[in-house]
């Protein structure tokens, strides 16, 4: 049954740039990998991480100084790392957090192909990273995941109950609910993020724009009404699925919700004052979703 579905997944919901934004090389003074064709960064790790199903797939860790917290994001699903470059610079900036980013298996540099149970396992490798790699527990993770990124988001948050929070931006109920307003969850739905909310214990924030094209704004409101720990959600007036980095009230409310997960550690000391910066620019990564048949 696990096969079905995934076939099903992989029919409409992935579509990987082609070719691949992005590279991924040895450098040959320090052996260690680094991003072709996207400009050097020098607080940014690149690994290559075996899954549960063989693929290896890329992950890069953003580091910020004087992190507070660490992001994991899970991106759109016509996306990939490269397109992403420009937004992790200005989150990290912004947010003084920690990125840990990656691609699914078969998109960008890594191996293997898409599918909704791969998705899981390639979260579930990269959760392990950060854990082995980099010492970095539960409590100072905040899962975050962009549309179809909302799958693999909402099953790891839903097995860890120990997570400072969780963001779901232009989050999908399921995937049949994109495509068909059905009432009952079908054997054959994939991200069953409908069912999977219920399980989460951590803060979990909304963003979803009032005009998304793509996903109904319906979807971001049912998941913050199921969610056990409710933030307070940000519709975004008048925006639409794959541009909601760009009005001023994301970033706003976004710093709000990682200042407020900061109020609620025990552990970590005060937080310092955060300058006032800009508004995120438009940037380039803004293919965050399709759905239909190739």
């Amino acid at each position: 049954m696990g096969n079905v579905t995934s076939n099903v997944a992989a029919k409409f919901a992935f579509f990987p740039p082609e070719p691949a934004t992005y590279g991924v090389t040895k450098d040959d003074e320090t052996g260690k990998l680094v991003f072709a064709g996207v400009s050097a960064d020098k607080n940014v790790e690149v690994h290559q991480l075996t899954t549960k199903s063989g693929n290896k797939v890329v992950a890069t860790f953003w580091r910020h100084p004087f992190a507070r917290f660490t992001l994991l994001y899970s991106h759109g699903n016509a996306a990939d790392l490269g397109q992403m470059v420009e937004l992790f610079i200005e989150l990290r900036a912004h947010l003084r957090v920690n990125i840990m980013s990656y691609d699914y298996s078969g998109y960008g540099a890594s191996t293997g192909k898409p599918s909704e149970f791969n998705t899981y396992y390639d979260i579930e490798a990269v959760y392990s990273c950060l854990r082995s790699d980099y010492g970095i527990k539960q409590e100072e993770i905040i899962l975050y995941g962009q549309s179809v990124g909302s799958g693999p988001t909402l099953h790891m948050a839903s097995r860890l109950k120990r997570l400072r929070g969780v963001v779901l931006h232009s989050a999908i109920l399921s995937g049949i609910r994109v495509l068909y307003p059905v009432k009952m969850t079908l054997w054959f739905d994939i991200f069953k993020n409908i069912d999977k909310i219920r399980h989460v214990n951590s803060q979990v924030l909304v963003i979803h724009g009032t005009n998304d094209e793509i996903v109904d704004l319906s979807h971001g409101k049912r998941l913050w009404e199921l969610a056990k720990e409710k933030y307070d959600p940000l519709w975004v007036k008048g925006g639409g699925h794959c541009n909601l980095e760009t009005y001023p009230e994301y970033i706003k409310h976004l710093k709000k919700f990682v200042n407020a997960m900061e109020k609620l550690s025990l552990t970590n000391p005060p937080p310092k004052q955060l300058t006032n910066e800009p508004s995120i620019t438009e940037t380039k990564h803004n293919r965050c979703l399709k759905f239909g048949k190739r």
